[in-house]
């Protein structure tokens, strides 16, 4: 079980001890059992080198969807979708050469719309997400 901090007011974060690619699968893997597809991978290192040539660490960005809650959150409000999907990372940290893995904090996401509607909605998001990460 790995151990959930906060790494930002808008964002949790675990380390592993595995290796990067190992990790990516293992965290799609943890989403899965929440209930969470990943609808988008960014590859900001391949991005990166691709676009600007210039050297990265490993990094993919993840985009995770919980289609039932994506409905609630729909729901109440559908302007919603500008902050849909959840956003996964999974980098190499460059200076530790630690594993990370982070997710948005859905409760800080949503606390921009205003909308009270959307709180229950992100705090199921939160203690999912949570789940997913603390099983890594």
């Amino acid at each position: 079980m790995a151990t959930v901090e906060r790494s930002s007011s808008y964002g949790l974060r675990v380390q592993l001890e595995c290796g990067y690619a190992e990790a990516v699968g293992k965290v799609t893997e943890a989403l899965k059992t929440q209930g969470f597809g990943v609808l988008t991978e960014i590859n900001v290192k391949d991005t990166f080198k691709k676009k600007l040539d210039r050297e990265f660490t490993p990094f993919v960005i993840l985009g995770a969807c919980n289609p039932n809650l994506a409905w609630k959150a729909f729901a109440a409000d559908l302007d919603v979708g500008l902050l849909l999907p959840c956003n996964v990372t999974v980098y190499t940290h460059p200076q530790s050469g630690k594993t990370m893995v982070g997710v948005i904090d859905p409760l800080a996401m949503m606390a921009v719309t205003g909308k009270p509607e959307l709180e229950a909605v992100a705090q199921e998001a939160r203690t999912k997400l949570e789940a997913a990460l603390a099983a890594l």
